[in-house]
């Protein structure tokens, strides 16, 4: 099924990624040498990201709601139970109305990781892996990779420590890294393509359990930057949720692989 979702993939040049659906833009990431949070590399200089493009911007209401609107088996109303969970789009004034809890210019939530997928592939792009996230996720406005500043990291770590109860401002309003790209933290959470392989408990079949909890304590185990707790807390986010899963503080952006 998640091949069938992520098929059809494009790859376009790095220079004038810009729009391909209600005026989304993309950053255009050289890629380079890297070395993940994550054991996903055995070699002590990490391992090489591709080029590729990042959407410069989380994918709004306003842009969830055209796709929607085109792919009416999206709307909330007639979705697959296998594919979102009954709070999928449950905070929309109805199935192709966005509301006074939702507006457009919000982040979209409550959208579960095959309704991301399925939007980024009818742009012609897809979700990006992990290590595409991480990859950006480390840049500050100025420098490819800011985790050894204490201070940078701390920066981050205040989004964590407040409350989620307060609504979601719009997208945008942060300053553009080092790439281009705004809102990579302290707006939402992000699907990442490869989610569930990011699973560190060595049973897979306790993924979705009720007591969730358990997979920050997991996700500790396999972490090379220990010190990296706003990383590990996305791990342990992912990590604890099905794909038809939705929250209140899960979006997504979107990418495209470069030749």
């Amino acid at each position: 099924m998640r091949k069938v979702l992520l098929g059809l993939m494009i790859a376009l040049p790095l220079a004038g990624l810009a729009a391909g659906a209600a005026g989304i833009k993309y950053s255009a990431i050289a890629g380079g040498q890297f070395r993940s949070a994550l054991k996903y590399e055995d070699a002590p200089g990490g391992s090489r990201v591709a080029p590729f493009a990042l959407m410069r911007m989380p994918v709004s209401n306003a842009q969830f709601l055209e796709f929607v609107d085109r792919h009416p088996k999206w709307q909330r109303d007639q979705v697959s139970p296998v594919f979102a969970e009954q709070r999928y789009l449950s905070h929309w004034a109805s199935a192709t109305k966005l509301g006074e809890t939702a507006r457009g210019d919000q982040p979209v939530t409550w959208v579960s990781w095959f309704a991301a997928s399925a939007f980024c592939e009818s742009i012609d792009a897809r979700l990006p892996t992990w290590q595409e996230w991480e990859f950006v996720a480390a840049s500050d406005e100025t420098r490819r990779d800011a985790r050894s500043d204490p201070a940078w990291r701390e920066r981050i770590l205040g989004w964590y420590s407040r409350p989620s109860t307060s609504a979601l401002p719009r997208v945008g309003l942060q300053t553009p890294n080092v790439y281009g790209v705004q809102d990579i933290h302290g707006l939402v959470w992000e699907w990442t393509e490869d989610y569930s392989a990011m699973l560190v408990d060595g049973d897979n079949r306790k993924q979705g359990d009720a007591d969730k909890s358990k997979f920050c304590g997991a996700g500790a185990l396999s972490m090379d930057d220990r010190d990296n707790y706003a990383v590990l807390m996305r791990v342990a986010m992912l990590s604890s949720l099905n794909g038809a899963d939705a929250t209140a503080n899960m979006g997504f952006r979107c990418a495209r692989s470069a030749k």
